[in-house]
């Protein structure tokens, strides 16, 4: 492995961490949002990116706590994700990189990557029945405008994990065969 292949891996090791602890800090936040959604109200316009949906938890509860789920379900799931992308290039040793262990975390992040893909389509299409309904979902479109993206990226993902298992099959017929 060339010192530049080795820089540009902790470069990118150092911007999953980056993207990782963003990530962790927006669903805290969407999380404190909630509570005190919930319990102090009026506090909600002073918060993190100012969440508020006072209006639809007033005219349903229901619609109210749907659509939080999906935001909270969405943002900690992609904090996950990130947090298996650290894992992965922590234990990822580029000089025999076909094993096991990469296969197996390769194919689980993509797996989280289909999780929120469709997780965030169906987040969309609830939040379009509620506008049909007469509630207004605009400063939640943030939050899952990247459904389409995540799933493409789900199945590219899969088709690098397959490519790692036939590598793994290959290695251990040639370790086997010498």
């Amino acid at each position: 492995m060339s010192k530049t292949d080795n820089l540009v891996f902790k470069a990118l090791h150092i911007v999953a961490w980056i993207i990782f602890v963003g990530l962790c800090i927006e669903a805290g936040g969407l999380i404190v949002n909630f509570i005190y959604s919930l319990y102090k109200p009026e506090m909600l316009p002073k918060l993190y990116q100012k969440l508020d949906l006072r209006e639809m938890h007033d005219r349903s509860q229901r619609a109210f706590f749907s659509m939080y789920s999906f935001i909270l379900v969405i943002s900690v799931l992609k904090a996950v994700l990130f947090y298996l992308v650290i894992t992965l290039v922590s234990t990822l040793d580029l000089k025999k990189p076909f094993n096991s262990s990469v296969s197996k975390q390769i194919a689980q992040i993509s797996y989280y990557t289909l999780s929120i893909g469709l997780l965030s389509y169906f987040a969309s299409q609830s939040a379009q029945n509620l506008v049909h309904r007469g509630f207004v979902t605009d400063n939640l479109n943030e939050f899952w405008a990247d459904s389409q993206a995540f799933v493409l990226m789900a199945a590219v993902i899969y088709i690098i994990s397959a490519i790692f298992k036939r590598g793994i099959e290959m290695q251990n017929e040639n370790d086997l065969t010498v």
